[in-house]
């Protein structure tokens, strides 16, 4: 019945209130939104981070740290230290424990976006996030010499379509001078979209990047030693040499033995990655910065609750004739205190389920401008139970804070000399 009472005074008490404590919710609802959407896209980050690529036992190299390696071959960040041998490469895709092998060479670029060479087998084999292949959005997978199939984030920011022409440029760098204008390339393809770096790059075959370069030397093209794309019919473009290549294996348990193999390699000096270890890795070490970002985010959240108690104690003198009714009618000052911890704890309540109405909201608005923008794929999914547990703990916060003006009012109200019989 107390409990009954006590709530139906501080729901009236917080409508008589309404104007000075909606700003105080607002402000605390987009501190929990903050703090609820960082933790939210924390979570869809790492996801997708982690699932950038899926069902690739191993990553070959020439020798270099795992870090490194991952860096270039997923990411197309940095430069590759070496190029592992044709023969090489050969060597490997006749081992019969390999399921399927992915070449990659890379070197070159298109207005920033990185060129990767490989052929069939990417499309057919490469998988991301929870073992999803790749899609064509229009088009098909390139086969001729110089066809071209370009990723969904460079198909959008560039405007191309299927059948057009471009020119690639020499380097891996964002601004090149020199550019493979004997050679044009025509777009035969458009990945869907991935949420991976897959849809930043532009990919062609490796007799592609071979006939290219033919008559390039030392970075710079040869005048009349180029060929054109009629002259590169029917002729032989094996590479020497390419960077990577992406290994499947066909008994997993197998897996750390090829491993300890390709880098114990007596050909050339090799490195075989586990792509799953080495993305943990850059994970954690990325992570210190997003932990923090999220320690930034719970002191905003508290200095609302602080902005709170502020407020309620600042109202507490003009609430002085309110109390002295309360304990003239009866009230007992426990009953009195009470009612701030339940104001504090109903505003907490009302900023939470606030929060998440905006959440859903925003997650809902901006997931496909996210993809279509910035290559994140972020979905609308239930709560993880971190997630609810970071929830949970602003009304925990928003009762402990509330203690304070409580405490200060049971104090008041003591002082008063009515509704003693009440209290004994």
């Amino acid at each position: 019945m107390k409990a009954r009472l006590a709530l139906t005074l501080a729901l009236a008490s917080l409508w008589h209130r309404k104007k000075v404590l909606a700003l105080v919710c607002l402000t605390l609802t987009l501190s929990v939104s903050l703090l609820l959407g960082i933790q939210y896209l924390r979570t869809e980050v790492k996801q997708s981070f982690t699932s950038t690529i899926s069902g690739t036992d191993l990553i070959v190299g020439a020798r270099s740290g795992q870090l490194n390696l991952l860096l270039y071959t997923v990411f197309h960040i940095g430069d590759a230290t070496n190029n592992i041998r044709w023969s090489t490469y050969q060597s490997l895709k006749d081992d019969n424990r390999l399921a399927w092998l992915i070449p990659i060479s890379l070197g070159d670029s298109y207005r920033g976006n990185r060129v990767v060479a490989t052929d069939e087998n990417f499309f057919k084999h490469f998988r991301y996030g929870r073992d999803l292949p790749l899609e064509l959005d229009d088009g098909q997978w390139f086969e001729g010499v110089f066809d071209v199939v370009l990723g969904a984030g460079v198909a959008r920011s560039l405007a191309h379509q299927v059948g057009e022409q471009i020119v690639l440029s020499h380097g891996g760098g964002r601004t090149s001078f020199s550019n493979h204008e004997d050679t044009p390339f025509t777009v035969t393809g458009i990945l869907a979209p991935t949420g991976t770096p897959v849809d930043q790059a532009v990919y062609i075959s490796l007799d592609g990047m071979e006939a290219m370069h033919v008559g390039w030397e030392s970075g710079v093209a040869i005048p009349g030693r180029t060929i054109t794309p009629e002259q590169a019919k029917g002729r032989d473009f094996t590479p020497d040499a390419i960077t990577a290549a992406f290994v499947g294996i066909d008994r997993q348990i197998l897996t750390f033995r090829i491993q300890r193999e390709i880098n114990q390699f007596a050909g050339e000096p090799l490195s075989a990655i586990l792509p799953g270890v080495a993305l943990s890795e850059l994970w954690r070490l990325m992570g210190q910065f997003e932990r923090a970002l999220l320690g930034i985010t719970g002191f905003v959240v508290i200095t609302s609750l602080i902005g709170l108690v502020a407020v309620l104690l600042t109202l507490q003198a003009q609430r002085a004739h309110e109390i002295a009714v309360l304990r003239a009618t009866g009230a007992s000052p426990a009953l009195i205190a009470s009612l701030y911890i339940l104001e504090c704890v109903a505003l907490a309540l009302a900023a939470c389920v606030l929060a998440l109405g905006i959440g859903m909201a925003g997650v809902s608005l901006a997931s496909p401008w996210l993809l279509a923008n910035y290559g994140l794929q972020i979905s609308l999914r239930p709560l993880t139970p971190e997630e609810w547990a970071l929830l949970t703990s602003v009304p925990i916060a928003a009762f402990t804070v509330a203690l304070i003006p409580a405490f200060s009012t049971w104090r008041q109200s003591r002082r008063l000399g009515f509704g003693e019989a009440a209290d004994q």
